[in-house]
């Protein structure tokens, strides 16, 4: 029979040694509180090592050799959190620092929101954002290497006027997700996928040059002419697209000549800035100008533009949720509160339109949230711009 509590005997010193160690284990702080690293687990992921996120991408070249995605080859996009610091324009953005010296204010910030918001698996229909299932290619045929950077996809038979005209969209950033969803919906335009690595800079530096683009325009006439066995053809109508990173390449191609033809501009949680002032959270605004610009033209209805931002809170730099309020404030606008569920989970809190210029705001700071914003392209397709650019129809 055990020994009652009250007839044992003292405990000895060895074990009042560890009576001791026990007590001031359970006193100290949690490890959170000592580690830095461990006291940011609760914050907005930030962008994993690329070893972790992806393999490693190969430098752009104009040979027409394939690009590596950046992503895993189950066709995941590359996570880079909120993206990256952006670079450019005016100035690189101040490097990121550790998130516990962020400003305590954060939740005055524009679009800052709780964990709490983040979508249930549930609410996701038990499907992971940065992992959809691949709902076949439509009319379309599989990638082709044939531009000078990145991969192609057109119609099997189709998609060109009779004078050789046809429609193109150029992605940057997580082009193999893009291409899930573009597919359906999408049955005419060409599709043009360009990965380069994470971070912005990598896009902003491969596009610098005028010619690089340029290039890139010229060897896409000529793979759809080839495809098509038309001697003449060409660019009827220019989309650029953009998803977290890749919109430092849509900067530089936005100031150089080639820019003026685009027609459509699709950033999906992607356009961030430094801070001119972090403490005051004044944008360097040079580094945003080439989409103030197209902004005012589209809600003029010259052109074409649709932006997405999620809540995430990256550090030390602007959120994508801070540069769309500055862009609706430059068109002397102000947005709207919004309550719908969106595509992949999205809750939208807030939304702006004004001619064919169009800002969608939602909720969600974590991984998931920022993958899921891919998803809004097969419905800016449908609702946007098929009818606006009236693209003849593809076929297997």
């Amino acid at each position: 029979m055990k020994t009652p509590l009250q007839a044992r005997r003292p405990p000895g010193r060895w074990a009042l040694v560890s009576l001791l160690a026990a007590t001031w284990w359970l006193a100290a702080p949690p490890a959170a509180a000592q580690d830095p690293a461990a006291a940011n687990a609760g914050a907005p992921p930030e962008p994993p090592p690329a070893a972790q996120a992806a393999p490693p991408a190969v430098a752009a070249q104009d040979d027409g050799a394939p690009q590596d995605d950046g992503a895993p080859q189950d066709g995941a996009p590359a996570a880079d959190g909120a993206g990256a610091p952006p670079s450019g324009g005016g100035g690189a953005a101040p490097e990121s620092g550790p998130r516990a010296d962020r400003s305590p204010a954060r939740r005055d910030r524009p679009g800052a929101t709780s964990s709490r918001a983040t979508p249930s698996k549930k609410r996701r229909g038990d499907i992971n954002p940065c992992m959809t299932p691949d709902p076949g290619w439509g009319v379309y045929d599989r990638w082709s290497r044939a531009p000078s950077i990145g991969q192609m996809i057109m119609p099997h038979k189709g998609g060109v006027t009779k004078r050789g005209g046809f429609d193109v969209i150029i992605h940057f950033h997580g082009h193999e997700a893009l291409r899930k969803e573009f597919v359906k919906t999408a049955d005419g335009a060409v599709l043009v996928g360009i990965d380069l690595g994470i971070g912005s800079g990598a896009y902003s530096s491969a596009f610098s040059a005028p010619y690089v683009f340029e290039n890139l325009l010229d060897s896409i006439e000529r793979a759809v002419a080839k495809k098509t066995g038309k001697k003449k053809v060409y660019i009827r109508k220019l989309g650029l697209s953009a998803w977290s990173a890749g919109y430092g390449a849509i900067e530089q191609i936005l100031r150089q000549p080639a820019g003026k033809r685009v027609d459509a501009l699709v950033l999906l949680d992607s356009l961030h800035a430094g801070y001119a002032d972090e403490h005051q959270r004044k944008l360097k605004v040079a580094q945003i100008e080439p989409f103030i610009a197209f902004a005012r033209r589209a809600a003029a209805g010259e052109a074409f533009m649709f932006m997405s931002h999620s809540s995430i809170l990256p550090p030390g730099y602007a959120s994508t949720a801070e540069t769309a309020s500055f862009i609706v404030q430059q068109l002397r606008g102000k947005p709207r509160g919004s309550s719908r569920r969106d595509v992949l989970g999205l809750d939208m809190i807030r939304r702006f339109d004004r001619g064919d210029f169009h800002l969608r705001g939602y909720t969600g700071d974590d991984k998931p949230d920022h993958c899921a914003h891919l998803g809004l392209m097969a419905d800016v397709m449908r609702v946007h711009l098929k009818p606006r650019w009236k693209t003849p129809r593809g076929r297997r």
